[in-house]
């Protein structure tokens, strides 16, 4: 990215300063999303209960989380006594890093991004959110509190066992990308709505949905967030965090939301790419003959379209929070031993040997093939045409269905009696 807008800097403090430049950028990225996010659920758990949510500070309560934040700075910080008072303190640290340095390689745009060439950053991703367990760990067994341990427990059994049909869902969509660089990843699904992987094969179809499933008990969200069970365990593994070391769980929950469900956008959703694949023609015409201020804008919007459909996956992330009802642990790990797990093994096993019987690797879009030039994709992969573009026929089916169902309930919920009126104003 620096090459792109600054292609004649360059030396070791050029890319000391940049990388440190970055490293500002990224934790205001993480801020905006925490915060925002809190904001976005909270005013989405008002509307589906029938309430107000916040609406005091700021327009539409939109600094309502930063109030938040500033009254949890200045709120005590205690630690129990008989706490381990390093792990007590270490902790947080650990659950709020990962998500952070995961930020590093999602591709907002085809050079925004801080490291294109890593060929394995896929991987790298969910290695490193793999860390994020031992900060709950550590949360619960270094609070000397009964029920920070259980919910400790109750993560590490979680999250260990989700993250299984979670690389396995993972595994199918690469092996039909061939693979794990996040950059190429987005090149391959610049052709349109019909290109991106989701729609690749049926069985990628069906990994979508158990990645969906997967992670969502791997970032704690409701209806899997045992470990911090409130009508059970008080908070869980944080009950006995204050001030800014409980806000730090709250930012590295929020920030695994936006990077797992980002993943997901890049892995199974077209990454930066619109639905008609102008974006993809635009790079290829401008790739051809580069402008620098060319390829920044088409950059720009990029990240915008990126940033939009990740939004939606949190936005969904939110929904079934507000909607499900939380099961039984017992319940939680039956989900993933006898109904996650064996699918995604059958998932994985069906996308190898469909890849194998109707090869649809065509290189990608724009620079290798015409993605709407039907004549050209037949004589290609004739195979590969009729599945992508039957399935694309069916998920776009779906996405206007809950469209319209939404629209429905939002026009006709505006006639309800709300439960709370809106309080007279102060002063």
């Amino acid at each position: 990215m620096r090459a792109l807008l600054f292609p004649q800097w360059d030396g070791l403090w050029v890319v000391l300063a940049w990388n440190a430049l970055l490293v500002g950028v990224f934790v205001g990225i993480v801020s905006v999303v925490g915060m925002m996010s809190i904001w976005a659920e909270r005013k989405l758990a008002g509307h589906m209960q029938s309430r107000l949510g916040p609406n005091r500070v700021g327009p539409v309560g939109l600094l309502q989380s930063l109030a938040d934040g500033l009254k949890l700075m200045l709120k005590e910080d205690l630690i129990p006594q008989g706490a381990d008072r390093l792990l007590f303190r270490l902790a947080p640290y650990l659950s709020f890093i990962p998500p952070f340095v995961a930020l590093i390689v999602l591709p907002f745009g085809p050079q925004f991004v801080y490291e294109s060439r890593l060929s394995v950053g896929l991987f790298w991703i969910l290695a490193i959110l793999s860390v994020e367990i031992m900060g709950v760990i550590l949360a619960g067994w270094a609070s000397n509190n009964k029920w920070s341990i259980y919910g400790a427990m109750r993560e590490a059994c979680q999250m260990v066992s989700y993250e299984i049909p979670l690389g396995l869902s993972i595994i199918v969509a690469v092996a039909a990308a061939g693979t794990l660089n996040l950059v190429e990843l987005g090149h391959l699904q610049s052709g349109g709505l019909h290109t991106w992987l989701i729609f690749r094969n049926p069985f990628v179809f069906m990994a979508f949905f158990v990645y969906f499933v997967a992670s969502l008990a791997s970032n704690k969200r409701a209806p899997f967030d045992l470990p911090e069970s409130e009508s059970e365990l008080v908070a869980g593994f944080h009950t006995e965090y204050s001030g800014m070391r409980f806000a730090f769980f709250f930012f590295a929950e929020y920030t695994a939301v936006f990077v797992v469900s980002a993943i997901q956008v890049a892995l199974f959703l077209g990454g930066w790419n619109d639905p008609f694949g102008l974006l993809g023609q635009w790079y290829r015409h401008a790739a051809a003959a580069p402008r620098g201020m060319e390829i920044f804008w088409i950059n720009v919007v990029a990240a915008a379209i990126f940033s939009a459909k990740t939004t939606l996956i949190v936005f969904v992330q939110m929904w079934l929070r507000w909607t499900l009802p939380r099961p039984r642990i017992d319940q939680v790990l039956y989900a993933c031993v006898k109904v996650l797990l064996p699918m995604s093994c059958v998932l994985l096993l069906g996308g190898v040997l469909w890849e194998y019987f109707v090869p649809s690797r065509l290189g990608a879009p724009w620079f290798n093939y015409q993605p709407w030039n039907v004549y050209q994709w037949w004589k290609l992969a004739p195979g590969s045409l009729l599945t992508q573009g039957l399935l694309s026929l069916i998920g776009l089916g779906v996405v206007l269905w809950l469209t319209a169902a939404m629209l429905h309930a939002a026009i006709t919920g505006r006639g309800l009696q709300k439960r709370l009126t809106d309080p007279e104003p102060l002063g």
